[in-house]
């Protein structure tokens, strides 16, 4: 199995990077796994949702026959490469809104102050 290789910018904990991976679908699902040693960091079993996890960590999640399910490594966010997001630098979804020229009705002086 192929484990993908999923960019962090910051530090990431356990049961966040589960969900960021899309190992998981939910947090409740996360800690569960967790709780019952089913997710290996490293080829060892983590019981602690909070372990801070570093570039290279490899986190794997068991299904109940032992058999890896999914798993992800983490890599250290470089500059060149897509940011934590996972949006590329060089395409322009993040650029500046600018409420003046929007081409709605929308008014945000009615909204602003809610």
């Amino acid at each position: 199995m192929q484990i993908p290789d999923i960019p962090v910018r910051d530090e990431i904990r356990l049961g966040q990077f589960l969900k960021y991976a899309n190992l998981v679908e939910t947090g409740g699902i996360a800690k569960d796994l967790i709780r019952t040693e089913m997710v290996r960091v490293n080829g060892e079993v983590e019981t602690r949702r909070g372990k801070v996890l570093r570039p290279s960590d490899e986190v794997t999640v068991l299904g109940e026959d032992g058999s890896v399910l999914a798993g992800a490594r983490v890599v250290e966010c470089s500059d060149n490469s897509a940011n934590a997001t996972g949006i590329d630098d060089d395409d322009d979804l993040g650029e500046y809104f600018d409420e003046a020229t929007a081409d709605d009705d929308f008014d945000p002086e009615k909204w602003r102050n809610m």
